[in-house]
This record gives C-alpha cells, sequence and structure tokens, in this order.
C-alpha cells in the first residue's frame, strides 16, 4: 500500500499495491500496521455498503458532529464513482476546502477521510458500489451533512446529479465565510 497525501488535511489517497499474473490480480486493502506505519492508526468497528443502481446517483454529503466522529476508508469495488472530501472542522487549516477523487476498480485504490470531513458521491456507471471500512459506530443523532451544491464550498461536480434522497437535497445551506 502507497499513501499519498491530498490536499485536504488528514485526507488520504491508498494506492493498493496490486500483484497480477495470468489469474488476475491479488492486492492487500487493509492492514493496520501499514496504516499506523503511514501516521493513520485505524480500527474497523463496522463495515457498509451502498449499492447504486441509476448513473449518477449522488450520495452526501454525510458526517456525524463531534464526538461521534467517523473515520473511514472509501473503495468502489464495482462501477465508478467521484468521491469528494469536504472539510468541515473549524479548526483545520483547510476548513471548507473539498477535493474529489475518481474511485474505480481500475483505480486500484481507496481513500482515507478522518473525523470531521464529510463525505460525499456520485456515481459515474449505473451499479456501483461504495464499501466503507469505518473507525466507529453510526450514532443516528449525530449525523448531519452539508449540501452538494452549497456556494460556500464551490464543488465542480463533473456531472448533474440524476438520483438523490430528499434528506441530502434538504440540508440547509452553509454561511459563507
Amino acid at each position: 500500500m502507497h499513501f499519498e497525501p491530498s490536499r485536504i488535511d488528514g485526507v488520504v489517497l491508498i494506492r493498493l499495491d496490486v500483484k497480477s499474473d495470468a489469474r488476475g490480480g491479488f492486492a492487500r486493502t487493509f492492514c493496520v500496521e501499514e496504516m499506523a506505519n503511514a501516521g493513520l492508526p485505524f480500527v474497523v468497528v463496522q463495515t457498509n455498503i451502498s449499492r447504486n443502481i441509476a448513473n449518477h446517483t449522488l450520495r452526501g454529503l454525510h458526517y456525524q458532529r463531534t464526538p461521534h466522529g467517523e473515520p473511514k476508508i472509501v473503495s468502489c469495488p464495482r462501477g465508478r464513482i467521484w468521491d469528494v472530501a469536504v472539510d468541515m472542522r473549524e479548526s483545520s487549516p483547510t476548513y471548507r476546502q473539498w477535493q474529489g477523487f475518481e474511485l474505480s476498480p481500475a483505480s486500484d485504490s481507496a481513500l482515507h477521510l478522518p473525523t470531521g470531513v464529510a463525505h460525499g458521491f456520485i456515481t459515474l456507471e449505473p451499479d456501483s458500489e461504495v464499501h466503507y471500512l469505518m473507525g466507529a459506530a453510526y450514532v443516528p443523532g449525530a449525523a448531519t451533512g452539508v449540501r452538494w451544491d452549497d456556494p460556500a464550498i464551490g464543488i465542480d461536480w463533473p456531472v448533474q446529479p440524476a438520483v438523490m434522497s430528499e434528506a441530502d437535497q434538504g440540508y440547509p445551506l452553509l454561511k459563507s465565510a
């Protein structure tokens, strides 16, 4: 595994070291020791999967309020997504900054998102699947989100969403900084 810091503090692209031969490929997708050595201590307490039938399905931008933050490692084992991280940590030097990453089986990568970073994605192919390794349990009362089209953040989505939940459409806009 190779760890590439992003421009958002604590968001790291994890490149898998794929060993390929005539049978196909093999890669380690998670290792506690390698994560810790990279300065990303992570204990998996829950795993989740998101199945998305329609192309251009948007989910997010979700995170949990302190003290119930959810660090996560996100990958796309089927289909293709454009994954977005938004720093919602007021004390962070990258507060309200965002970055997008294309994830797919061909990218051989995953994304580490620390506590306090909102996460969302839009599918770029139908039948896309997103797999989550969670470093904390989900607490419904702590769940919150950021509007996908909030001008205070200014995410440049690659396509317009075709499908999204009412909840994701209904998050209030942030006040401009």
